[in-house]
């Protein structure tokens, strides 16, 4: 690709003082390491004074109808309070002797991404877990878990993510007696790259007290072989969590330096808001980085809907639901599984295995009363649901809220809707529920989905055009970790529908398949909505946050192909650069 030239770095950023942090943690990851040749900007407090910094000769993709196009902005404060044409961007905020100008060197510039949905705690403590992310068989799953084993002492914890059966040739789960063959005197947790089931070695399952005869935890399942022996795979976060809850605890400066390389992760790829769902530690960690004016991206923290009402508005009242850069929101419920692992509840068996229509992890009639019971407390529902019948049941239980509670602006939200029955989408609209999904999971999911579901369901799955021809509100995100944080995957699969290499040809269902200028709506201007912030953000306009990104082409000209050849070469939030490439 063309070398690009990095836009001129600013002499004075609206902060004072800022800190490149070259991060160097060679016994990381893959992401980690590639954070050494980029410069990851942490700004500390800001000026006494105002100033203003006018970017001049972009090409500005303002993401606003009424004025798609600008060629010159300026920001103060933190906000964008200029944007059109050069002279009059000079005329109107150029005066005075505290401004600052930068030349765009005609680069591609727009708002930043506002990923939807990503747990930040999680990725930042697979940041320093064993990674096995891409292994390609069970062999290479073993290899990495014997190199973990021989840097760990015996009898030390070995927890690692990632590890992806559909890409292996026999497309089977692994067992606890292939871990056991390299780690006999180590216990073994290695999570899904769903999240939503896990396998342990027989020593893990051993020190959690896990035998055969262990009945079932509530919205789980220990599985078990033809001979009733269990095979060491966890399915859902109950059966997961009581296993993991065994493991030492992560340390606060583990969860710390996790989190950071996190932050530089999401600004290396130009994401300038999350919607996180992670603990309240890693909350409280996020508010300590806030507080030394380390933060370098705004986040809405969910709390885990299934906790006491009482610890749901204490938490909410000690985080806070207005400040800008940091706040508490939506409720998050995991309703079902996932479809990789068949764990999500379908209203008809699998199409690849009759034997089992997936998992509901909370019974319909208490989902329905505990809803009730928040929405009356005036917090936003969440619900993961990725099978029809989650859907179904998710969209049943946000109409007896309102019938119940009576109407409000709601704007309850469906994580993921991956498969959604036909009659479903114009339920969406009608309730004002908001579809908060992942383009990225399309690509990833598009090799196996089908034969999971069969010809006619996979119609309702990842349907983001029939949404939108509902009049369905959308929001977008990646599910990071899940998948890898970076926007222009997502971008790719909204208008191609594609394999990353290409392929098949037109696209994978691709009456689905949605315009760019859409997909760059549903990853801004959408997700903003999804968390009540519109008109604050995911536009260049006045008044709006000053949140942008400097690209190295502009995606409105090169084919899709390239898409995620383009590298950022300056993140932007609230006016100060918190990344800028070498």
């Amino acid at each position: 690709m063309k070398q690009e030239t990095t836009p001129a770095p600013s002499r004075e950023f609206p902060f004072n003082a800022t800190a490149i942090i070259t991060w160097t943690c060679r016994s990381l990851t893959a992401v980690a390491a590639a954070l050494v040749f980029s410069s990851f900007v942490a700004a500390q407090a800001p000026p006494p004074t105002p100033h203003t910094t006018i970017f001049l000769h972009g090409r500005i993709y303002t993401n606003d109808p009424a004025h798609p196009w600008a060629s010159a902005m300026a920001v103060r404060e933190g906000k964008i309070v200029c944007i059109g044409g050069i002279e009059q961007i000079m005329l109107e905020c150029g005066n005075g002797d505290d401004v600052e100008t930068i030349q765009l060197q005609n680069h591609f510039v727009m708002p930043g991404f506002n990923d939807a949905h990503v747990h930040m705690g999680s990725a930042g403590a697979d940041m320093l877990a064993v990674r096995v992310n891409g292994v390609a068989s069970v062999e290479e799953l073993q290899k990495a878990v014997a190199t973990a084993v021989a840097a760990h002492k015996e009898g030390d914890w070995i927890i690692g993510s990632g590890w992806d059966h559909t890409l292996w040739p026999d497309k089977k789960f692994p067992t606890r007696q292939q871990l056991d063959a390299v780690s006999p005197k180590n216990p073994v947790l290695l999570v899904h790259i769903s999240g939503h089931v896990a396998i342990a070695n027989s020593l893990a399952l051993e020190q959690a007290g896990v035998k055969k005869e262990t009945p079932n935890p509530k919205g789980g399942e220990f599985e078990h072989d033809a001979n009733g022996e269990l095979t060491g795979m966890l399915l859902e976060g109950s059966a997961i969590g009581l296993v993991q809850q065994y493991a030492p605890e992560t340390s606060a400066a583990d969860r710390r330096r996790g989190i950071e390389l996190v932050f530089a992760d999401l600004a290396k790829n130009g994401v300038t808001s999350v919607q996180d769902n992670s603990e309240w530690e890693d909350f409280l960690a996020y508010r300590a980085l806030k507080d030394e004016g380390k933060l370098t991206v705004r986040i809405t923290e969910w709390l885990h809907f299934s906790n006491n009402l009482e610890d749901l508005q204490n938490m909410r009242s000690e985080g806070g639901t207005t400040d800008p850069w940091l706040k508490t929101g939506a409720l998050k419920m995991v309703t079902d599984g996932a479809l990789g692992s068949r764990t999500a509840a379908m209203a008809a068996p699998y199409s690849d295995d009759p034997s089992t229509s997936g998992i509901m992890t909370i019974d319909p009639a208490k989902l329905k009363q505990m809803a009730i019971e928040r929405d009356k407390a005036g917090f936003q529902l969440n619900f993961h649901a990725i099978g029809d019948r989650a859907n179904t049941i998710a969209l049943d239980t946000f109409e007896a809220v309102a019938k119940v509670n009576g109407p409000r602006d709601r704007r309850d939200r469906v994580e993921h809707a991956q498969i959604v029955a036909p009659a479903d989408f114009p339920r969406f609209a009608a309730l004002n529920v908001i579809a908060s999904m992942q383009p990225s999971h399309q690509t990833t999911d598009m090799r196996w989905a089908e034969s999971r579901v069969g010809p006619e369901r996979i119609k309702g799955a990842y349907a983001w055009n029939t949404m939108l021809k509902n009049k369905v509100h959308l929001a977008f995100g990646t599910d990071y970790d899940v998948e890898p944080i970076n926007p222009m995957r997502g971008l790719y699969a909204c208008v191609t529908r594609e394999l990353p290499d290409g392929g098949p040809a037109g696209g994978w269902q691709p009456q689905e398949k949605i315009s760019l200028d859409e997909c760059i709506r549903a990853y801004t201007t959408g997700s903003a909505y999804a968390q009540f912030e519109e008109g604050r953000k995911g536009a260049l306009v006045n008044g709006q946050y000053a949140d942008f990104i400097i690209l190295s082409a502009d995606i409105t000209k090169i084919p899709p192909a390239e898409y995620t050849k383009t590298r950022v070469l300056r993140t932007v939030v609230g006016g100060r650069t918190v990344y800028q490439s070498q």
